[in-house]
């Protein structure tokens, strides 16, 4: 039977696709997408909740795992990527263009942390820390989509009606 601590650990990986040799939070940014998907086939209103209780449920796992691993933040972490990729895509008809264009949106913000993502990065402590850079990132990337959905170049896009 597993302990709440490696529940822990094994829900902050990313179901280990944080330890990926190279770019873990890529790669573990790239596993969110099943998720995601699978949260577009549901009510928005149920999709909202849910992402609540992960939230909180990504920050009690990063901060047991931080703790075991004796680091701040380490790459393996990467809950806060699938946290952030769930933000990124709420509402948004999930197709494999709008899946790609919030991927790559979401990393854009994650990797650059422009004001004030950094600034919660550097600031809150523990498992929240670790956690809620990544949800501005995702509510950054989650505008911008919305905005590049807007755009002519985007026309094959389609925004869920609210």
């Amino acid at each position: 039977m597993m302990n709440h601590k490696a529940i822990a650990l094994f829900l902050a990986t990313g179901c280990k696709s944080g330890y990926s040799p190279v770019i873990p939070g890529t790669a573990g940014s790239l596993a969110a997408l099943l998720p995601c998907w699978v949260l577009s086939l549901l009510p928005l209103h149920v999709t909202v909740v849910f992402l609540i209780a992960f939230i909180v449920l990504a920050v009690w796992a990063a901060e047991i795992s931080e703790s075991m691993l004796g680091q701040k933040d380490p790459g393996c972490i990467v809950i806060d990527e699938f946290a952030g990729m769930m933000i990124t895509l709420i509402g948004v008809r999930f197709t494999w263009q709008s899946a790609l264009a919030g991927f790559l949106i979401f990393r854009v913000m994650d990797i650059l942390k422009p004001f004030p993502i950094r600034y919660l990065e550097r600031t809150i402590p523990g498992g929240a820390g670790v956690v809620m850079d990544d949800v501005a990132a995702g509510i950054a990337a989650h505008l911008c989509l919305r905005l590049f959905l807007l755009t002519p170049l985007a026309s094959s896009f389609t925004l869920v009606s609210p």
